[in-house]
């Protein structure tokens, strides 16, 4: 049983370690991104609520996000074998509703893990990456963004004794490893 978040700046390589070690120990992947999109595929409330947001380029609320992750974790698989969220808690608010949440179904965090990427590798990574909508200048906005919302989160999780920080620069599969150490899975 793993649950853990993943922390860390928009092209950290969040998804991929979140990724690798949700198929190797069969434990879900919940990224905020594929949740909202699922709910707003299955039209459930939220995901509707949800689409009234994203139809108009708006940042979905955070209740609506709450709403969204809370009936994800009370899902089957996730209280047989735990959880990876990655792109959620974003701010202060949603890291303490995640933790009543979780204290709600009694299945507290493990640890979150950190992924440390200095800002001129990730706009390397993420000019590389090719997408037209990342230019310097709009990668370099959605960073100082990030800072500012979830730099307190590193904060808040280091004073609760689980956070584990990791450079996350390098072969792909050495994070991996000590991520796995982190989380006490050696593999």
């Amino acid at each position: 049983m793993i649950r853990v978040v993943f922390l860390g700046a928009p092209g950290a390589g969040k998804g991929t370690q979140a990724e690798r070690i949700s198929k190797k120990y069969n434990v879900p992947h919940i990224s905020t991104g594929d949740i909202l999109r699922a709910a707003v595929k299955e039209g459930t409330e939220l995901g509707k609520l949800a689409k009234s947001y994203m139809d108009k380029g708006e940042l979905v609320p955070d209740d609506v996000i709450i709403g969204i992750i809370k009936e994800r974790l009370s899902q089957e698989d996730v209280r047989e074998k735990g959880f990876i969220l990655d792109g959620f808690p974003r701010t202060l608010k949603q890291a303490e509703a995640l933790d009543l949440m979780l204290e709600e179904l009694g299945m507290p965090l493990d640890k979150v893990i950190y992924l440390n990427v200095d800002d001129e590798e990730i706009v390397k990574r993420l000019l590389a990456r090719g997408r037209e909508d990342d230019t310097e200048e709009v990668i370099r906005r959605r960073l100082k963004v990030y800072r500012e919302q979830t730099a307190p989160l590193i904060d808040y999780y280091s004073k609760k004794c689980i956070l584990v920080e990791i450079y996350g620069v390098g072969e792909i599969e050495e994070i991996t490893k000590k991520i796995e150490e982190a989380l006490g899975l050696e593999g």
